[in-house]
């Protein structure tokens, strides 16, 4: 299981917090992506294009 479960549950079930955090991480990631109207809105017609423009704002994401 990858997300916890609400403090107040009776059976509690086991989560790994390992990948828990690395998944917090990727949505962090495409919410920052989303931010950029040009990749949130798909306006590029091609997948290479498209995957170019991905890379191109994760790479100004990253810079930041």
């Amino acid at each position: 299981m990858v997300i916890p479960q609400r403090k107040n549950r009776l059976d509690r079930r086991p989560f790994d917090a390992a990948l828990f955090k690395a998944r917090h991480l990727i949505e962090n990631f495409f919410c920052k992506l989303k931010e950029f109207k040009r990749i949130a809105m798909r306006r590029e017609k091609t997948d290479r294009s498209f995957a170019a423009m991905i890379y191109l704002t994760a790479a100004i994401i990253n810079s930041r």
